[in-house]
């Protein structure tokens, strides 16, 4: 601890800034350059256009940033349901089931997002379950690729909760279920909702999966993205991309302050 001065603390927040900046700040400040730029033939650009934003808050870029936005939202919120319904399951479950659960939840996180969607385009390809070439195997991508965040982030909550709350309020009487609405989920909310925000943000940047699986009426904006820069249009791909950042923002700042509502209670 005497090796920590104010001089010593000064270095650590410097490294720190400079490798934030260099790390963070400069990538996305080149995007946003490149967004607006007509022409870009040394360290920045040589001329500035509007031409490229204007393109990406209209025609296609819309229509694929309102795919991106409810496929986000409907994975996040079914991803935040199961995660939860799953984390309360298993706090009862035996040992050996509950280590199996958690297995299981997290067997997504071993495998790269591409291998999700092509065990998916396997698996629903045939009947009796053909979900290939709908939006509703994008949605199930995105949520399998979710739900074992969303388990964590809630599971380590349920661990840190007081048995007592429960146990209190069964004792009084109440039933199994009315201890649930309003002991157990209660107590929860400030996790769900930050599993929220974290699904959000994950799903509207998922690309690996998507890109395997999407219909022709159901691309996703990364996807646009994605197809802008193999075509060699980095200015447009750039403009879609502060899109899709500025749509995600807002979601996250939406969730945010539901976050803090929940909090509070």
């Amino acid at each position: 601890m005497l090796l920590w001065t104010r001089r010593s603390r000064a270095v650590v927040i410097a490294l720190f800034a400079v490798l934030f900046t260099v790390v963070v700040v400069a990538p996305l400040a080149m995007i946003v350059l490149a967004s607006v730029a007509g022409s870009w033939n040394g360290v920045l650009p040589s001329e500035l256009t509007g031409t490229h934003l204007a393109s990406a808050v209209r025609g296609d870029a819309v229509a694929s940033a309102v795919v991106s936005a409810q496929t986000a939202v409907i994975a996040a919120l079914a991803a935040v349901v199961l995660g939860t319904w799953l984390a309360l399951g298993s706090e009862r479950a035996p040992g050996p089931v509950r280590r199996i659960l958690d297995a299981a939840a997290h067997l997504p996180l071993a495998v790269p997002s591409v291998v999700v969607g092509l065990g998916l385009l396997v698996a629903f390809s045939r009947p009796p379950l053909l979900l290939n070439g709908t939006r509703w195997i994008v949605l199930v991508a995105h949520l399998v690729i979710l739900l074992p965040f969303t388990f964590s982030v809630v599971s380590a909550a349920q661990r840190r909760v007081d048995p007592l709350l429960a146990a209190v309020a069964e004792s009084l009487g109440a039933s199994a279920l009315h201890v649930l609405w309003r002991v157990r989920v209660p107590v929860l909310l400030p996790a769900m909702s930050a599993s929220a925000s974290l699904g959000l943000a994950l799903s509207m940047g998922e690309v690996g999966a998507t890109i395997m699986l999407y219909p022709p009426d159901w691309r996703t904006l990364p996807v646009s993205v994605f197809a802008l820069t193999d075509r060699g249009q980095v200015f447009a791909a750039s403009a879609s991309t502060v899109l899709l950042l500025g749509i995600t923002l807002a979601g996250l700042v939406a969730l945010g302050s539901v976050r803090l509502k929940a909090a509070e209670r």
